[in-house]
């Protein structure tokens, strides 16, 4: 009889068990479970949809000589496709986070209008280009580009370019810094490209 009742309530609580754990939510999932499920989806929409490519390089290949400093160190052309609908102008951030002091800014171009969809090859060190662009101040504490240099081994390059719901408005002497504090809040969305180089 004592062996009935001790297997009945083992079972019980087994049973009792089973049912805490089915209810419990995994705590990997809920930490990474957005705050507004409908908002982060939008946005990975409009990140999928929104590319930055050049035609000198495909992603994650070697940027030509070209295009650095052991050849004409001239910018490289990109070119972009499905922005977000209303967004008012780009902003584009080139960097090496190889370099030996730590991340090199090679190129900081804002205010790009909103119907840009391109950087030809060459762009000009000009402070601020006929499109009504503005370039910022580089990690060699120039304007405009400059291009891939690094002192040894195999350094990644991230273009980065930013979709904007205003225009940042900021100077020439504008560094990566600068802009990104400006632009905090204001990114509509976000597209990359990266090469590496190496000497």
């Amino acid at each position: 009889m004592n062996g009935k009742i001790l297997a009945l309530l083992t079972a019980a609580s087994l049973l009792l068990l089973a049912t805490a754990c089915q209810d419990r939510p995994s705590t990997a999932a809920s930490s990474q479970a957005p705050a507004n499920p409908q908002e982060a989806t939008m946005n990975s929409q409009t990140d999928r949809d929104f590319r930055l490519s050049s035609p000198a390089f495909e992603p994650g290949q070697t940027i030509p000589v070209k295009y650095t400093c052991d050849g004409m160190d001239i910018s490289p052309p990109l070119a972009w496709s499905h922005p977000p609908g209303d967004a008012a102008s780009f902003a584009l951030i080139m960097d090496d986070p190889d370099a030996p002091a730590g991340i090199w800014v090679h190129w900081v171009i804002f205010d790009m209008p909103a119907d840009a969809r391109e950087l030809p090859e060459g762009v000009p060190p000009d402070p601020v280009l006929e499109a009504g662009s503005v370039q910022g101040t580089n990690s060699w504490g120039r304007v405009g580009y400059g291009g891939p240099c690094p002192p040894r081994g195999t350094h990644r390059y991230f273009f980065k370019l930013y979709a904007l719901d205003t225009a940042l408005g900021l100077e020439s002497s504008a560094t990566k810094a600068d802009v990104l504090a400006a632009m905090e809040g204001h990114v509509l969305a976000q597209a990359e490209l990266m090469g590496v180089y190496q000497r």
